[in-house]
């Protein structure tokens, strides 16, 4: 069958610098690069590339540059090369369509139109460098009133399990089988050293991440993968998967080439079957299910750890958050449609869902007006790329925020969204033997530890500028945010004033 598409990338190579040394070919586990014995040099095949430059900065001559191929579209709007090539490829396979990581497509990022506030005259700024900053963050349900016991000093009222964030930064869930054992090692090692905690996803905990028990969160999704009662009892919080927002009101799927002995023995589920995740969990139909999984999770672990919630950012999350915070949920857990992902379906992931900031934004507003937001932690996830984000999305309500592709990105990633091929050449989305070795969980946990201290330092700097010092004071205070470029229906959902507005 005639074949349609073309490569998305072209490898370019300089014939003037490139010493057919063949680095370039042992380095590519996409079989890119091959010694062709017969012409005596280096060619590729540019249909197999997926741009994860690997052999770029692999080369010792710098002869190699990956561009995109310069196929030109027929000029429309509507019919674009990318719509054509997409209809080739299901013609030419008749597969639905996968991919990983965010939503590429240009929707707005309302983070770039939220503007933060800083103190003049009359409310002067504080230095960070010589006055004490709190970015201390508590996660779990709050009572209602304090009983203190004035003499001695101490709080006697009962308090809801809860854990203790030193940074208001945690790593978002990504599974065992998905990333590397090493990859998730050096979260779950910067997350100790941080003070913070790691998601271990829906796969699992591996024996060796048991040693960070205190410092992981761990999952109960849909496919029940990997939990029993030891997994519940080494985390410090447990998880409830409801969605994510890269592919909503789906399950996941784990292809079985990526079941290895390992992640077979992790979650519970034979080597080399794919690991496919229903859509719902089977027991749960109504907030009423939720309730009782929430409340037969809090009674096997003895009501000592909190129990969160996570959603995917839909069109009616406000409602379903308050919902689960009536069923008793410690946390919500918001996802926003571009979150990443190891392999969704492109249809799903483009199209379904919505931004993180104006789910954000509703929940905490819809929380506030009911008069429960103080019986719930609230965390944002979905494409957090710098502290600036998160300044933003703790003064639009959130407690803390999740982060997984800016980590990933900090371990080595180069988002050439193939994740689910298994053939990550930077040895973090892959169970290949050959490439997990080439990450050194060690270094990738430094690397991770320098993005986190950076950007609470610039999140402290920030708060400073609006002569604020705590971040508990921060949070849902919209007055500290301005729009530009929004309209009012957007300003109204954000509760935010437009720029330039007193």
């Amino acid at each position: 069958m005639l074949d349609f598409t073309y490569p998305r990338y072209k490898v370019e190579r300089d014939p003037s610098q490139c010493i057919q040394c063949g680095v370039c070919a042992r380095q590519c586990a996409n079989e890119v690069h091959m010694v062709d014995t017969d012409l005596g040099r280096v060619v590729a095949n540019h249909k197999k590339c997926v741009n994860c430059q690997r052999c770029v900065v692999m080369c010792p001559t710098n002869a190699l540059a990956i561009t995109n191929w310069p196929q030109v579209g027929n000029g429309s709007n509507n019919w674009n090369l990318a719509a054509m090539q997409d209809i080739a490829k299901q013609a030419q396979t008749g597969a639905v369509l996968l991919s990983s990581m965010g939503n590429p497509q240009h929707y707005p990022i309302y983070w770039d139109h939220l503007l933060l506030n800083a103190s003049q005259v009359t409310n002067p700024s504080i230095d960070p460098l010589r006055e004490p900053m709190e970015t201390r963050v508590f996660l779990g349900s709050r009572p209602e009133a304090l009983r203190i016991n004035e003499r001695e000093r101490k709080v006697v009222s009962p308090m809801p399990p809860r854990i203790k964030l030193d940074v208001p930064i945690m790593f978002s869930a990504m599974s065992f089988g998905s990333i590397s054992l090493n990859a998730q090692k050096s979260l779950a090692m910067a997350a100790e050293e941080l003070g913070t905690y790691f998601n271990c996803g829906e796969g699992g905990l591996h024996k060796d991440l048991e040693k960070y028990g205190n410092h992981a969160i761990v999952q109960v999704a849909s496919g029940r993968f990997g939990v029993d009662m030891h997994y519940l009892e080494t985390a410090a919080m447990i998880e409830i998967k409801i969605g994510q927002g890269a592919k909503p009101g789906i399950g996941g799927h784990l292809p079985g080439e990526k079941i290895n002995d390992e992640v077979s023995r992790t979650r519970m589920i034979p080597k080399g079957t794919d690991a496919i995740s229903p859509a719902p969990h089977h027991d749960i139909y109504s907030i009423e299910d939720l309730r009782q999984l929430i409340f037969s999770l809090k009674e096997a672990t003895h009501y000592a750890k909190p129990i969160s919630v996570k959603v995917a950012a839909v069109h009616n999350v406000a409602a379903i958050a308050s919902g689960m915070a009536r069923a008793g949920a410690d946390v919500i857990v918001v996802d926003g449609f571009r979150g990443g992902t190891g392999a969704a379906p492109a249809r799903t992931r483009d199209n379904v869902g919505i931004p993180i900031e104006l789910a954000l934004a509703s929940v905490d507003q819809r929380l506030r007006d009911e008069g429960i937001r103080s019986r719930v932690s609230l965390v944002a996830a979905g494409s957090i790329r710098n502290s600036a984000d998160i300044v933003r999305a703790v003064a639009l309500g959130a407690d803390a925020v999740y982060c997984a592709s800016s980590a990933l990105i900090a371990l080595g990633c180069h988002q050439c969204q193939a994740c689910a091929g298994g053939k990550c050449n930077w040895g973090i989305a892959t169970q290949r033997a050959d490439l997990t070795k080439r990450f050194n969980p060690e270094i990738g946990a430094e690397r991770v530890v320098n993005l986190v201290r950076a950007w609470n330092h610039e999140v402290q700097e920030l708060m400073g500028g609006m002569g604020i010092n705590a971040i508990d004071s921060l949070r849902g205070n919209r007055l500290m945010l301005r729009g530009v470029g929004l309209n009012e229906k957007e300003l109204e959902i954000l509760g935010v004033k437009y720029a330039g507005e007193q």
